[in-house]
């Protein structure tokens, strides 16, 4: 018996799951699905984004369906338009094996007139939005007076774009003995008033602790000054070649300036904000999906709904004014089981947020320091040797290949190679050489450290930073990583910290007391044939980079595309950090470009000619 069937779902389900590949249920899905299929009740599941909430509620409900009445029997009410789409299309491949279900969205920006036909023909599950619900419930297009069964999906979310008033009046609207099913990521006022509301003596069930942040998600902050938000950010992208992210914004303004910025500073990166039209917000996502766009900045509002597991980072370029609003922004990465890092760039005069957020969501942060030029040009030329290296021989290239070995004819190997590397090396070791230090108040006592430690010397006091040669290419991410060192040699919970995992190489801190027994550890230490090297990083502050290579150390994550000269630009007075650099701005941030390329401007979505930073 599998995981799933022993959670009492049929055949017809359980068939479903084999095709979409899910082996074992999640948290939520193993707590809610006894539940709500055992018993008629009222349920209020609180369980952070991307932990499978869709397949805890969809399940039962389609296992509870009459597929032989066409009456509508359940309502799914949830934030966004794309959260409503993404919603119908999970519900549609689960019931694939059901006969006579037919799931219907309803959502603004489309045809009321087809939505209703489609209503009108059957649908035993409608997916609403709850702007668009109201309006046909208005219009008479839809009955939802006999429902069985309604869900509030990411509740918090609704009430928190204002729609409180229009929850409570669909509801009303419904059959008092109907079962009514909550999820929500926080438990704030306002969700606690509808649950007291519309629902009966509902069990409540949740994963990790309440209002938590999720455990896979690594909490780090970088103190600059205010002037210096968009330098540290184009740091912090360029420190991780292989960043898939989200950048989040307060203001629609903030949001277009710091993609316009982005964009002409050569990264693929696309705004998504309220001032942009439906068909625009369409293109974006799906270019973000495709990965055609590296870099999404996005408003809270616009960004909710948005549905990818695999966003590496979350970028916080200012911080929300509601906790609980950072709880949803970090929830965005680390899903699906999958780990993510979010990052906050504040000033000194917000850290005493920090500080809340961490009594909130009960994890801690770890404070960071912006990378150094020299440091990300390290990593970049580590990420091009290892691209280099990984890149696969064109056959079609053998027929030039007489001419151009006569050009290198009498090129030593070594020469060869230092030329090559320096094509592209030069160009950002150019723009980043002599770049400032953009971190606020660093730790006194940790710069006496390393002005009292020699190159060579080992430390006797402090926090040292470590070199290591295994990377994601090994299958690490920064917690596996933890638990490998840890056990290996045999260290405490929080005895080794500030883990930042590339491609083909990392780094991680412990006290100096710990150095003589890993350098002693790791002399000589081979996993499955192979030397795994770790060596004192001659950046000990952690920034993201540095460190002696050697062995097979290699470089960041990939990146596509070429170069294109870059401009560390002045800000303006504003606590934004927007950049003044010359050139023409784009009007509309919903366009990925390229810069020292040509630009695309007629879609939200173009593909990029590169992929952010150098490479």
């Amino acid at each position: 018996m599998t995981k799933f069937e022993a959670l009492g779902l049929q055949k017809s389900l359980l068939d479903a799951i084999t095709d979409m590949g899910f082996e074992t249920p999640s948290d939520v899905q193993e707590k809610a699905i006894p539940i709500l299929l055992g018993e008629n009740t009222d349920l209020v599941a609180l369980a952070q984004t991307g932990t499978g909430k869709t397949a805890a509620f969809g399940f039962p409900l389609i296992q509870k369906i009459d597929p032989n009445s066409k009456t509508t029997q359940g309502l799914i009410l949830s934030p966004t338009r794309e959260l409503c789409l993404q919603i119908t299309k999970e519900m549609q491949a689960y019931s694939k094996y059901e006969r006579n279900i037919n799931v219907v969205a309803i959502y603004g920006g489309a045809s009321i007139t087809d939505q209703a036909r489609q209503i009108k023909r059957g649908a035993q599950i409608v997916v609403a939005t709850p702007g668009r619900m109201k309006d046909m419930m208005s219009r008479g297009l839809v009955d939802i007076t006999k429902i069985d069964f309604c869900v509030l999906d990411e509740a918090d979310e609704m009430l928190n774009m204002g729609f409180f008033e229009d929850i409570k009046e669909i509801l009303s609207d419904t059959p008092k003995d109907k079962n009514t099913w909550l999820f929500s990521a926080t438990m704030p006022r306002e969700v606690a008033t509808i649950a007291k509301k519309f629902m009966n003596s509902p069990q409540e069930i949740t994963v990790g602790t309440k209002n938590s942040g999720a455990s896979t998600v690594q909490h780090e902050y970088y103190v600059v000054g205010g002037r210096d938000r968009y330098p540290a950010l184009k740091r912090l992208a360029d420190t991780n070649p292989n960043i898939f992210s989200v950048i989040f914004c307060r203001t629609k303004r903030d949001t277009q300036k710091v993609a316009e910025n982005l964009i002409e500073d050569g990264y693929n990166a696309g705004a998504l904000h309220g001032d942009l039209s439906q068909n625009q917000r369409d293109l974006v996502m799906n270019a973000f999906r495709k990965k055609q766009i590296q870099i999404l900045v996005a408003t809270d509002v616009a960004a909710r709904g948005i549905d990818v597991d695999d966003i590496t980072h979350v970028i916080n370029y200012q911080l929300p004014d509601e906790i609980e609003t950072y709880t949803h922004r970090s929830g965005r990465t680390g899903r699906a089981g999958k780990t993510g890092t979010s990052m906050v760039i504040v000033t000194r005069s917000e850290l005493r947020k920090i500080k809340a957020i961490e009594n909130k969501i009960n994890q801690k942060f770890i404070t960071k320091k912006i990378p150094t030029g020299m440091e990300i040009c390290e990593i970049q030329l580590h990420h091009l040797a290892n691209k280099i290296k990984e890149t696969e021989v064109n056959p079609d290239v053998e027929s030039y290949l007489p001419a151009i070995n006569e050009i290198f004819e009498g090129v030593e190997r070594e020469e060869l190679i230092k030329k090559m590397v320096s094509v592209e090396f030069t160009r950002f070791f150019d723009y980043y050489n002599k770049t400032r230090d953009l971190n606020s108040g660093a730790d006194r006592g940790e710069r006496a450290d390393r002005s009292n430690t020699k190159p060579g010397e080992i430390p006797t006091s402090g926090s040292v930073r470590y070199f290591i040669n295994v990377g994601e290419k090994d299958d690490h991410d920064w917690m596996s990583l933890k638990d490998f060192l840890r056990d290996t040699l045999e260290l405490g919970q929080d005895d080794v910290f500030k883990v930042d995992v590339k491609e083909s190489f990392s780094f991680f801190n412990t006290d100096a007391s710990i150095t003589p027994k890993i350098l002693e550890t790791f002399k000589d230490f081979k996993v499955d044939g192979r030397f795994v090297n770790v060596e004192i990083s001659s950046n000990p502050g952690g920034g993201g980079g540095g460190g002696r290579r050697n062995r097979n150390s290699g470089g960041g994550g990939r990146r596509d595309g070429g170069g294109g000269r870059r401009r560390e630009r002045s800000s303006s007075s504003k606590d934004g950090g927007y950049g003044d650099g010359g050139g023409r701005r784009k009007s509309s941030g919903s366009s990925s470009s390229s810069r020292g390329g040509s630009r695309d401007s007629n879609s939200s979505g173009s593909k990029s000619k590169r992929r952010g930073g150098f490479f």
